[in-house]
């Protein structure tokens, strides 16, 4: 039923704009729920507070898609929603409650939670989201969570990500890289040659798609578990972290299979809300040449990527390329930390 609102809100902004040249804005459609539910009676057991969240979620899509024509970037118009493309509801300040493990919903019913962890701060919104393996999770947005500082560290550190090994900071520890998509790509290149052999639409379809979810379920789980314990041993470590500033990258699309495998991004983000909650510090320095500088003495020495050693023929320093990278990092994270320092204080 909300992906039916979200369509028929759509169609009519479309509608209007190509009929009178008449931008609907997200008000006006939320004013007319109360004859919405006078037309269609079934909408009457729906939250009046869900359905307007399907049409603010409406309403955030056209504000991204103007975004980003005003930012130059590849545009998306906001697309009609099919029926395995909405998997999601957010209920807000009634119309549920929580008791211990136990979570009410109205005109829905009762529901025995797994909590992940102890839910912290006041609740302000719930999303029952549905995973494409059949799984429910709800997901509790909450406001005055209390920070968890960790005791100062004076400790400060350069992080250079890459491919042939996961991160490198520039006291020369590498991690390696898990690539847990690697690993399991045998796995599921069999259950996709499958679900590609069914029939559209049937039901054996079905169960072959839950399967080829299912691995990418695991893969992602894997994944998200490396990055958070990773961070979690940084962030325990190190008062400051200097890492690349990744927003040069407008999109994943230019990355390779190996490069969305390690999935820099989501890592960075985890790491920023660790320290975040520990009151650490998350400095982000422009990565623009940070691999092709020498961390000595600062002079420029290209170099491709089949190229592992950094060897400056200017101070005749050999090093690693990946430490040679967060050692650059390292040192514009320190002149960048004392402006931001002086800022604070």
């Amino acid at each position: 039923m909300c992906r039916n609102l979200y369509n028929t809100a759509l169609e009519q902004r479309i509608t209007a704009y190509h009929s009178h040249r008449h931008f609907i804005s997200c008000f006006d459609q939320i004013k007319e729920l109360p004859e919405l539910k006078v037309a269609f009676p079934e909408y009457s057991d729906v939250g009046s507070q869900v359905l307007q969240e399907v049409l603010e979620r409406l309403d955030r899509a056209y504000k991204w898609f103007f975004r980003r024509i005003r930012n130059g970037d590849k545009v998306g118009f906001p697309r009609f929603k099919g029926r395995d493309r909405y998997d999601s509801f957010t209920l807000k300040q009634y119309g549920w409650k929580l008791d211990g493990e136990y979570l009410f919903i109205r005109h829905i019913g009762k529901f025995k939670l797994k909590l992940s962890r102890p839910i912290e701060g006041r609740i302000k919104t719930i999303t029952i989201h549905r995973a494409f393996t059949g799984k429910w999770y709800a997901c509790f947005s909450c406001d005055n969570v209390p920070y968890k500082p960790l005791p100062p560290s004076d400790k400060i550190v350069g992080i250079d990500v890459g491919c042939e090994s996961f991160l490198t900071t520039s006291e020369g520890t590498k991690i390696d890289n898990p690539r847990f998509f690697k690993k399991s790509q045998n796995m599921l290149s069999m259950r996709q040659q499958r679900l590609s052999r069914r029939i559209k639409g049937s039901k054996r379809r079905f169960k072959a798609r839950v399967i080829v979810a299912k691995a990418h379920e695991k893969i992602y789980n894997q994944r998200r578990d490396f990055h958070f314990k990773l961070a979690k041993q940084l962030v325990s470590y190190y008062g400051t972290i200097c890492i690349e500033k990744m927003s040069a990258w407008n999109s994943t699309k230019p990355l390779n299979r190996s490069m969305r495998d390690v999935a820099w991004f989501g890592f960075f983000d985890i790491l920023r809300w660790k320290a975040e909650e520990a009151a650490r510090t998350v400095i982000e320095v422009p990565a623009k040449n940070t691999t092709q500088l020498c961390s000595r003495c600062g002079a420029r020495v290209p170099k491709d990527l089949s190229v592992r050693i950094h060897s400056c023929p200017s101070c005749g320093l050999t090093i690693d390329r990946d430490i040679n990278a967060a050692l650059n990092i390292l040192g514009v994270g320190q002149t960048l930390q004392a402006p931001l320092a002086h800022s604070l204080s």
